[in-house]
């Protein structure tokens, strides 16, 4: 429901991948480092592995990654730092991390923005040269873009009014300038920590309620700690496998071209995996106890809450992005709206 506070915030990912098979004994001549928060235990990784043998077969050994999972290299904002002293060459990011890098790329994680999958993949497809053009502006290649999902707000109390909302302690992603604006917006004070530190906070008390995917919210373990979440996301986070040029240019020309091609197959299928994997989060939270918050809210509240999404995209021009590409990201939604009058706001059954 669309009252329910967007935070950045979601599973993340990561390209690149352990060796396993008996072919990859020989240690690659590049070996790309990469880091995500995403636990090593994901049902993905099986993409990856099959990602980084293919990679390696059609490059004759020539490239290989290895992936560092589950924040052990730490926070997104500590591996980008890495990356700049050269200790790893990229990694797998969501939005918050993405914008560390080209703040552009935040432009559509903007709160209730989308209404379904079908919107999100016509926009984002629309700017995805223009944001492969930010990164290679700055010193990176996008080896892929991600779906990492819609976002629900899970809490111990069914959230039915703004105003039980404003009651709650609710957690911000700390450091993203999305979560802060649109908090303020719907004025609301929340309490900013990163990731890490989630789990506990709920457990104290510090917080509860916080913003999630539905696969997130399982792969933490957070939803042990809520009975409730929403019956509608909040926004889509977006994610994308990056690395340096630097480590790509020590690449042949032609292991770089057969990379991009099966990179571009690798990550349609997370894509879809990633969609099924939230499907089946959203059933395996209904049977672990938490319950669906349908909620009817009067056209005021409706207003109140799509100004304050108005209100946060406007805040963020010239900070995040500029008015051309806010206009630019709303008017090719317009366009598939327009085109597809039957698209609705997609709540969870």
């Amino acid at each position: 429901m669309r009252q329910y506070i967007a935070i950045a915030f979601a599973l993340l990912i990561g390209l690149g991948i352990s060796v396993t098979s008996a072919e990859a004994k020989e240690k690659p001549k590049v070996i790309i480092k990469m880091a995500t928060i995403a636990p090593r235990g994901s049902s993905f990784v099986k993409v990856y592995e099959e990602f980084e043998a293919e990679v390696r077969k059609a490059t004759n050994n020539e490239v290989g990654f290895k992936i560092y999972w589950g924040g052990v290299q730490g926070e997104e904002k500590d591996v980008i730092r890495k990356i700049k002293l050269k200790q790893l060459h990229g990694g797998g990011f969501m939005g918050t991390g993405l914008g560390y890098i080209v703040p552009e790329v935040r432009v559509t994680e903007i709160p209730y923005m989308f209404w379904n999958y079908d919107e999100v993949a016509y926009v984002r497809s629309r700017l995805e040269d223009t944001m492969n053009r930010y990164f290679d502006e700055a010193g990176f290649v996008v080896l892929g873009w991600i779906e990492v999902g819609f976002i629900y707000s899970f809490s111990k109390v069914p959230i039915t009014s703004l105003e039980i909302a404003r009651k709650q302690k609710w957690w911000s992603l700390d450091g993203d300038p999305i979560g802060k604006a649109m908090f303020k917006a719907l004025d609301i004070s929340p309490i900013p920590l990163s990731i890490s530190d989630v789990a506990t906070s709920l457990s104290t008390n510090l917080i509860d309620t916080a913003s999630s995917t539905p696969y997130g919210a399982l792969a933490f373990q957070w939803h042990t700690r809520f009975k409730y979440m929403s019956e509608y996301p909040t926004t889509h986070i977006l994610g994308a496998s990056v690395i340096t040029k630097e480590i790509w240019n020590t690449i042949s020309p032609e292991s770089r071209r057969k990379i991009m091609e099966i990179a571009k197959g690798y990550h349609d299928k997370f894509n879809r995996a990633s969609r099924e994997e939230n499907e089946r989060s959203i059933e395996l939270l209904k049977q672990s106890g938490i319950s669906v918050v349908s909620v009817d809210i009067d056209d005021d509240q409706i207003q109140f809450i799509l100004d304050a999404s108005e209100k946060t995209s406007e805040s963020l021009v010239g900070t995040l992005y500029s008015q051309e590409l806010l206009d630019q990201t709303l008017s090719y939604l317009e366009e598939y709206r327009k085109d597809h009058p039957a698209s609705t706001l997609t709540k969870i059954h």
